[in-house]
């Protein structure tokens, strides 16, 4: 299989260290890239975009709550792509509010995930969410 990448747009830093750490806790050994804000965030996939040998990410997590542009502008932007729709867009964010998530889903999220409150949680929510959505070919 391939190397696993695996993009992650999170504007807090703490958040990005928990996020890394859990990675690494859980021994994937993948590739992660982090973005600090929606801006970022579509200017690294049009990069992408434009060199062929490039592999897109298998997954993207997005935080919903980021400066410049938020993760639901982005969302809908990235679904909106022909090139990138196909991608999963996983959101992971602090809000844990009903209708918030119904309106990712209908933006086209593949998954929402409210951001656990222990370290040991968020360990068994990267392994849960990697095993769910990285195949192996």
């Amino acid at each position: 299989m391939s190397e696993i990448f695996i993009l992650i747009a999170e504007d807090d830093a703490d958040d990005r260290f928990l996020l890394q750490s859990a990675f690494e806790e859980n021994n994937f050994d993948d590739t992660l890239h982090f973005v600090e804000n929606g801006v970022e965030l579509l200017e690294y996939l049009n990069k992408l975009l434009t060199n062929e040998q490039t592999v897109l990410p298998h997954f993207i997590l997005l935080d919903l709550n980021m400066p410049k542009k938020d993760g639901r502008e982005v969302l809908k932007e990235i679904k909106q792509n022909q090139a990138l729709t196909g991608i999963p867009v996983i959101i992971l964010s602090t809000t844990n509010n009903e209708h918030e998530m119904k309106r990712c889903y209908e933006l086209g999220a593949s998954s929402y995930i409210t951001k656990p409150h222990s370290f040991d949680n968020l360990v068994t929510a990267i392994a849960a969410l990697r095993s769910y959505w990285i195949t192996e070919k």
